[in-house]
């Protein structure tokens, strides 16, 4: 667990170890795993992703 102490974030901070545990996410086993269909909700949202995406790579 994280060794950050609440009073640097305030009451309601959660480590990131405990948000992952609290999800039941568990690592990757491949690439391929992210390889969906389903991955952007709407048309909006990929076009969210992408525009940030290139903002990004802009600034760097």
């Amino acid at each position: 667990m994280s060794t950050t102490s609440r009073r640097e974030h305030g009451d309601d901070f959660v480590p990131t170890e405990e948000i992952i545990r609290r999800r039941g996410a568990k690592p990757l086993r491949s690439a391929d795993e992210l390889a969906r269909e389903d991955a952007f909700s709407s048309d909006e949202e990929y076009e969210n992703f992408l525009r940030d995406l290139y903002a990004s790579r802009r600034r760097s």
